[in-house]
């Protein structure tokens, strides 16, 4: 029986008996969602405080030149950064980083109580400079591993290298285009977040080690790139060119030795020039060539057969009116063959050759040659240039053509066209990229030379080449003649297009060859832009500056090798001399070089000519003939000279003449 008591609380213990049975239930079912149906997510959120995965940066890639010279390098630099909330000892952590970096302890100070939640104390400081703080942690203190990109020659290649940003991404040049190579792919580590919140490493907690970017090895050869960065800067300098472009290229491989274009700038300090510095105009500048276009005619002639070398033409005493467009010469020419008028470039006479050519053909020799399409260097922003078909010619497109006006080319362009007459007739694609190593030194891309097509047959090549020499030896291009080499070359002088008319002041000053002729191994170009009139034909502005470099470059490369020597029935009409110069090593200045008869060694003193009222090309050849070198003060035709008509001077002194 139910005692009265039980009966008297028995409500109160069924309503607590149901509460505490329900109170399970919830906590029971509660359990079951948070063990069970929740359980990843409750596991996911411990682990997360528990623990934190930290990146490990990957290094970036570096760029080489040929000879594995670094044209790149990465700098360890440190941040130092804080949690201002949590730092106890202000003052203290002030001094202990002041110790190190000697700025103001009141600095730190102040920029600790800013109010924000995270600062930056310094940035981009070096590893001696923060070497206490590495070895001796500062709670609180944040220090941060970073790497910095860094060109140790400035602004030597600076254009074909490119720079990077802040968070070390490539923003042009070949930091731009193998971007994703040179960055790598970055690791990362778990590290055991303890009851303060520090991070502590621990073996067994996985780890992803980076992997760090691939280097890069360009055709550049670091030797070959100061050379011609330096003379052409003289050269702007001199001449008063408000840009220069140079190349200098194998023009049997298509590698690409040195590529400038000035002004350039650092890329340490991109911010400090203009964009447009930054530039590689080689590729994506282009302008009208001038006489350099002329190998385009003459290379269709020849292949074609309708004109013979030895074959006259009558240049009109340099005026000539084709369709009612009056063309001009530089000097009054008569009767030329067609070697004379490539020497002397005359526009009237390589015209009447491109009418035994006609447009057609004219028009497709150009493209064989490559202009009007890009050569696909692997470098960003290459333009076509401009050469519009024979449908939207006017009908006075093929003289201009012909002498390189109303065609816009760019200077790897035309080096390439020069190429394939140095190499035999093969148009061969620019190689700017030797090879790309992975981080563990195998290889993952090797570029091989590519040829394109075959502009013309090696027999029309050389004979064209031969043009070149006598261009070199006798015509406009002898000074960029080389004592001792068979140097093969054309000069070009191209008025600027500006506001629908070509200027009278402006112009591009412009020189292409190789050497050795028989063998080329070595190709340059020259290019200045709008120099002082003087200075604006090819002749005067641009060979000159082709012959220091080359000059230069034979000095230091032993690699580069004369030509055959000439044959024994051309011997007979050669005179035997020693080479007295001393711009050569030893056992090259101990070789003989050949002289033709008729060129003459002079060694006594002769008689100034007088080149008064002549134009500076007509003054310079006679000048030259008569064994005087020549000082140019001015622009127009010669109005006084210094030594006067008649002195008797030293074979080899200078003559200053007086332009106006």
């Amino acid at each position: 029986m139910m005692t009265k008591t039980y009966l008297k609380f028995r409500p109160r213990i069924t309503v607590i008996s149901f509460l505490v049975i329900l109170s399970w239930t919830g906590l029971s079912a509660r359990f079951f969602q948070i063990q069970v149906l929740n359980g990843n997510t409750y596991r996911l959120q411990g682990k997360k405080q528990g623990e934190a995965q930290k990146i490990l940066i990957a290094n970036r890639g570096n760029i080489f030149d040929r000879k594995n010279t670094p044209l790149t390098r990465n700098i360890i630099h440190y941040n130092l950064a804080v949690h201002p909330s949590k730092i106890q000892d202000k003052m203290s952590l002030a001094e202990t980083i002041h110790k190190c970096t000697k700025r103001p302890i009141e600095r730190y100070l102040k920029m600790m109580n800013s109010g924000k939640s995270f600062v930056y104390l310094e940035r981009n400081l070096s590893k001696e400079t923060c070497s206490n703080l590495i070895k001796n942690p500062v709670p609180g203190l944040i220090l941060e591993r970073k790497t910095r990109r860094s060109y140790p020659h400035s602004n030597i290649a600076s254009q074909i290298i490119g720079c990077t940003d802040v968070d070390d991404n490539g923003l042009t040049g070949i930091e731009k285009k193998y971007d994703h190579l040179l960055q790598g792919t970055s690791g990362w580590v778990i590290k055991q977040r303890n009851g303060l919140g520090d991070l502590n490493p621990k073996t067994s907690f996985p780890t992803k080690p980076p992997i760090d970017g691939s280097n890069i090895q360009l055709t550049i050869d670091l030797e070959y790139q100061c050379i011609l960065q330096e003379e052409l800067a003289k050269r702007m300098e001199q001449t008063g060119a408000v840009g220069a472009t140079g190349i200098l290229m194998n023009p049997h491989t298509g590698a690409i030795l040195a590529m400038v274009s000035l002004p350039d700038f650092d890329p340490n300090h991109p911010e400090n020039s203009e964009t447009e510095y930054q530039k590689i105009k080689s590729i994506t500048d282009q302008f009208e060539p001038g006489s350099t276009f002329k190998i385009v005619a003459a290379t269709a002639a020849i292949e074609l057969k309708t004109v013979s070398p030895q074959q006259e033409f009558n240049c009109e005493n340099g005026s000539y009116l084709y369709n009612n467009l009056r063309i001009n010469d530089h000097e009054e020419f008569g009767i030329l063959n067609f070697s004379q008028i490539m020497a002397n470039s005359s526009n009237v006479g390589i015209i009447k050759i491109s009418e035994t050519v006609g447009q057609n053909n004219l028009y497709r020799f150009a493209r064989q040659y490559g202009f009007g399409s890009l050569t696909n260097i692997n470098l960003m922003g290459e333009v076509v240039g401009t050469l519009r078909k024979t449908k939207d010619w006017s009908r006075i497109s093929l003289a201009e053509i012909a002498m390189g006006q109303e065609v816009g080319v760019t200077a790897i362009q035309l080096a390439s066209a020069f190429a394939a007459i140095a190499n035999g007739g093969f148009l061969i694609r620019p190689m700017i990229t030797n090879q790309i190593i992975d981080d563990k030194g195998n290889r993952r891309y090797i570029e091989q030379p590519e040829i394109i097509r075959k502009v013309a047959s090696s027999d029309a090549m050389n004979t064209i080449k031969q043009m070149l020499v006598k261009t070199v030896e006798t015509g406009t291009g002898i000074e960029a003649k080389i004592p001792g080499w068979n140097v093969a070359g054309k000069t070009g002088t191209a008025q600027k297009f500006i506001d629908g008319n070509y200027s009278t002041t402006k112009f591009i000053s412009n020189f292409v060859g190789f050497f050795p002729a028989d063998n080329p191994q070595l190709l340059g170009l020259i290019l200045l832009d709008e120099p002082k009139m003087g200075y604006h034909w090819g002749s005067v502005g641009a060979a000159p500056t082709f012959k220091k470099i080359m000059e230069r470059i034979i000095n230091i490369d032993d690699s580069i090798k004369r030509g055959k020597r000439p044959s024994q029935s051309h011997e007979k009409e050669l005179l035997l001399v020693k080479n007295n110069q001393n711009s050569f090593d030893k056992t090259e200045a101990e070789q003989p070089v050949y002289l033709k008869k008729d060129q003459s060694v002079h060694t006594d003193k002769m008689i100034t000519p007088d080149v008064r009222n002549m134009s500076l090309l007509k003054a310079m050849k006679i000048l030259r003939k008569n064994g005087l070198r020549t000082k140019i003060n001015g622009s127009g035709k010669v109005i006084w000279q210094s030594p006067k008509p008649g002195t008797k001077i030293a074979a080899g002194s200078i003559c200053t003449i007086g332009l106006k």
